[in-house]
């Protein structure tokens, strides 16, 4: 579990996880404007939602766990910080529970916990706003961190569920311990 968010914040939010993480490079890769909307799924104590709210100032980030304890942190997270922008939401594990339509789902080292990942993937594709698009970070296979390797997910399985759900994978990146997988809806919508 990860219950006890201020004890995750010190690993979540450490300080060398930018060299590894490459937050820029990500968000970049978002193409965000000022008044996106946005949600960070499995947003954790909110090392991508408060970066993501800072790039659309004007927008919204739903910052969505399934930790109770993790969305109590992320509310004072965005007061603590001024993040107007940054709404805690309590999902759960096979409903993001995003209030409205997005234009950009960020899934950051997560998705690896979510069973049933093909209806999680429907669910988000039916949250996005027209030409949307689902952001997924994970774990590559020659990773040397993160979960073992029974955990992680391929490139190939990602992708081959995400077609099932009804998405198309429109762009890809390495980052060094990770990949970036970028979808939109199959029928270009």
């Amino acid at each position: 579990g990860f219950d006890g968010a201020e004890g995750w914040a010190k690993v979540f939010d450490a300080a060398d996880r930018d060299a590894w993480q490459k937050p820029d490079a990500v968000l970049d890769a978002m193409a965000l404007s000022e008044t996106s909307i946005v949600a960070d799924v499995g947003a954790g104590t909110g090392y991508f939602s408060a970066r993501l709210a800072k790039r659309s100032p004007k927008g919204r980030v739903y910052a969505a766990d399934v930790e109770a304890d993790m969305v109590r942190y992320l509310g004072e997270r965005a007061k603590r910080e001024g993040l107007s922008t940054l709404v805690p939401v309590q999902s759960s594990p096979d409903d993001p529970k995003l209030p409205e339509a997005v234009d950009a789902v960020l899934v950051v080292d997560t998705l690896h916990h979510i069973e049933g990942r093909e209806a999680y993937f429907v669910k988000l594709r039916d949250k996005l706003r027209p030409k949307g698009r689902i952001y997924i970070v994970d774990f590559s296979a020659d990773a040397t961190m993160g979960p073992p390797a029974k955990h992680r997910l391929s490139v190939e399985d990602v992708v081959g569920t995400a077609k099932k759900a009804g998405l198309v994978l429109v762009a890809q990146q390495k980052l060094p311990q990770q990949y970036l997988l970028a979808f939109g809806r199959a029928d270009g919508n």
